[in-house]
């Protein structure tokens, strides 16, 4: 099992547009960005993508043009979902996997568009191209929002979606002993929202969690590039 960060930025992305802050204007400097958040994981050769963001033209050019097998959405924000329509004219749509109240609010947006609906139970678990695969819960009120647990026989990722600390004990266990915990973290400590987990927050987590490693996404422009743990757009992480 092979995962490519194909974008690691909140819902406007970095630099921001019209922001001239220090890291902000460090991305200019540099070239570099953050994309909206989205993950692509890859096994025995097919292709499962989690969220698909605004940017998903260009991340899907940027990771070789990938044929998108599956797509899971964690919640019906449009920085989640609404690059679904990018699959006009370039594939077949794929099979969107997802919450009954996810799909109920995002299908519709996309009636110019045939594909199949598969309606998840949280805490069941479902298998897809060799992996084992569970929707939970986690807390970003008022919309209801997903996480996402992958296990195969090389490792194992959780994934929080967007959420704030308290998420349900159930799924608190589902983020326990993975090889790889990719958290959500929006913007530095000295702020509280609240929808996200601030930096030391999701890192409090992770320590509670005890992965073996941890990536931070869904990072604000407020997120300084030198924080330990954050991953960057194009980072890929194989398992054995």
């Amino acid at each position: 099992m092979n995962l490519t960060f194909l974008g690691t930025g909140d819902a406007v992305g970095t630099p921001k547009v019209g922001c001239s802050c220090e890291n902000c204007t460090f991305a200019r400097e540099l070239s570099i960005e953050r994309l909206r958040t989205s993950l692509l994981v890859e096994n025995g050769g097919r292709h499962l993508l989690i969220d698909t963001s605004p940017d998903l033209r260009r991340q899907l050019l940027s990771s070789g043009s990938p044929r998108i097998d599956a797509v899971i959405w964690t919640h019906g924000h449009y920085d989640h979902y609404s690059g679904y329509g990018e699959f006009y004219r370039i594939q077949d749509p794929p099979p969107v996997y997802a919450a009954d109240e996810t799909l109920s609010y995002c299908a519709p947006l996309f009636s110019f568009l045939s594909f199949e609906q598969h309606r998840l139970e949280p805490y069941v678990p479902f298998t897809l191209f060799g992996l084992s695969i569970t929707l939970f819960p986690v807390n970003h009120p008022p919309v209801p929002s997903f996480g996402v647990r992958i296990d195969s026989p090389g490792g194992s990722v959780a994934y929080t979606g967007d959420t704030r600390a308290d998420i349900p004990a159930p799924s608190k266990e589902l983020l326990s002993a993975a090889d790889l915990l990719v958290l959500d973290a929006i913007v530095p400590p000295q702020i509280h929202l609240n929808k996200h987990m601030n930096s030391d927050e999701a890192a409090r987590l992770a320590r509670e969690a005890g992965p073996g490693d941890y990536r931070l996404v869904h990072l604000s422009h407020l997120i300084p590039w030198s924080l330990p743990h954050i991953a960057r757009d194009g980072e890929c992480i194989r398992f054995p």
